[in-house]
């Protein structure tokens, strides 16, 4: 069931032809949506962003990007050059926010074809520092969650679905090939792995510290977290690569464990680590899952770097490398 949180577009909201299980008028500050949405089970929210109080300033999407699931959050944009010029739809990328469009039609576009970071990487400026427009940020509310708003950067998380899939490796690998290129540090959560890597910007810190950690690195364009099933760390991360590791083993135990696997992770971005599936049989997979596959990695070898790995890259849209 869906929820629709309208203002001034209340009227065209009224014609979507979708289930309902709550409907809001008005204008809501986003500590009353947090505090309302937080742990109420919705399929998809509707937000006509003029029922956010005070929407002009970014640190009241900022505080929803953190506390709300952004893959689940539709968002109208009022049709203003503020919100709709490139420079301003990269800020709303920077939090994690993909779903967004200026016009009621394509609500129902997104309803059923939600993006992902592939899907609006063309507007993502990662070099531009200028937060300008409309929009007007304030350092009070960044401070207060012990981080610093850096909106040329991009934090990537990384999580296995199935045990043992691979996502220290594959940060360290990430980290390897873009660090080259862009100022890269990898930081993991609850674990101490990295330690055994002996490099100076692959730091390990406990889950409640990983706030911190982020601040400390605002320098930085590129911040990498092996996220280790940290619900604080994977909700700092503007985007999640989830790792399947396509045994028939580790997959019929993870489908069995979780039978609404499916219906969760629609619209994330799921990547079949160390596959050596075909091809040709990634759909019949698909169909067997009703998973949506974003991407396939081959078995790589972590000692060198490989074209495998900067292709990989080159897709999430980092084209300096």
């Amino acid at each position: 069931m869906n929820v629709i949180i309208a203002n001034r577009y209340k009227n065209e909201l009224a014609t979507l032809d979708i289930e309902v299980i709550k409907r809001m008028d008005g204008t809501f500050s986003a500590d009353e949506l947090v505090d309302m949405f937080q742990n109420f089970f919705f399929n998809k929210m509707i937000l006509d962003l003029t029922a956010l109080e005070d929407y002009n300033d970014l640190k009241n999407i900022q505080k929803l990007s953190i506390s709300l699931d952004m893959n689940k959050i539709i968002f109208l944009l009022p049709p203003e050059p503020g919100f709709t010029s490139a420079s301003n739809l990269s800020k709303l990328i920077a939090m994690g926010i993909y779903n967004f469009t200026a016009s009621v039609d394509g609500i129902m576009y997104l309803y059923n074809n939600p993006n992902s970071y592939r899907d609006v990487v063309q507007y993502h400026q990662l070099g531009d520092n200028n937060i300008g427009g409309d929009f007007v940020v304030t350092n009070d509310y960044n401070h207060s969650m012990g981080m610093e708003m850096s909106m040329s950067q991009r934090i990537i998380g990384v999580k296995n679905l199935t045990s043992h899939s691979g996502a220290t490796t594959l940060v360290y690998m990430m980290y390897k090939h873009l660090s080259g290129s862009y100022a890269t540090v990898a930081i993991e959560a609850d674990k101490r792995d990295f330690n055994f890597y002996n490099d100076r910007n692959m730091k390990s810190v406990s889950g409640n510290e990983i706030n911190r950690a982020i601040a400390d690195n605002a320098d930085k364009e590129v911040i990498l977290i092996d996220v280790n099933g940290n619900q604080m760390a994977e909700n700092s991360c503007h985007q999640v690569i989830y790792l399947i590791e396509p045994s028939v083993l580790k997959v019929n135990k993870l489908i069995s464990t979780r039978p609404r696997l499916a219906a969760e992770m629609r619209g994330k971005y799921i990547v079949l680590n160390k596959c050596l599936i075909p091809e040709k049989d990634i759909k019949v997979f698909e169909y067997e899952t009703k998973l949506k596959i974003s991407n396939i990695l081959v078995p790589v070898d972590d000692h060198v770097k490989s074209e495998e790995m900067y292709n990989f890259l080159r897709r999430l849209g980092f084209d300096r490398v």
